[in-house]
C-alpha cells in the first residue's frame, strides 16, 4: 500500500494490466473453483452433526451482535454498523474455505465448503443483510 501510495497514478497506470484486467479474471476463476469445491463436496454434509447446521445459520447471528455491540461502542452511524454487522457475519466464507483449504490439509472440505457457501452464504443473502440492516437502525438510528 505504501509502494503504491508513493508510486502515484503512473505507478496505478503502469500496474493496472495485472492489479485491475487480470484480477477480474482471477477473481472470476477462484470464484468458479469455490462453487465446484461446494458442488462436490455439499452431498457429504448430510448425516453429519446437527450441531454443525445450527452453527452455520447461527454463527452469522453471534458474530453480527458482536459487530453491533461494538459499533454502538465506537459510536458508529447506522450504515457503517450495518457493514460491519455484514462482514462480521460473512467472515466464515469469506476467509475460512480459501484459507483452511491449504492451511490445514487434513480438514474435511465438505464441512468448511458445504457449510460455509452452501448454507451460511444462502442465509445472510437471504435472511441476514436485511436482518443486519433493520436492527442496526433500529438500534442505532
Amino acid at each position: 500500500m505504501v509502494i503504491g501510495f508513493l508510486s502515484g497514478e503512473a505507478g496505478k497506470a503502469m500496474m493496472q494490466p495485472v492489479s485491475g484486467d487480470l484480477f477480474k479474471g482471477m477473481l472470476a476463476f477462484f470464484l468458479l473453483n469455490m462453487g465446484l469445491m461446494v458442488a462436490r463436496n455439499f452431498g457429504a454434509v448430510r448425516g453429519k452433526s446437527p450441531v454443525l447446521l445450527l452453527y452455520a445459520a447461527c454463527g452469522p447471528l453471534v458474530h453480527a451482535a458482536i459487530a453491533l455491540g461494538l459499533a454502538v461502542l465506537l459510536g458508529l452511524p447506522v450504515a457503517d454498523a450495518a457493514t460491519l454487522m455484514v462482514l462480521s457475519a460473512s467472515a466464515s466464507y469469506i476467509v475460512v474455505p480459501a484459507v483452511l483449504r491449504f492451511a490445514i490439509p487434513e480438514a474435511n472440505p465438505s464441512l468448511y465448503f458445504g457449510l460455509s457457501l452452501g448454507v451460511t452464504f444462502p442465509f445472510n443473502i437471504l435472511v441476514g443483510i436485511p436482518l443486519y440492516t433493520a436492527v442496526a437502525l433500529a438500534v442505532l438510528g
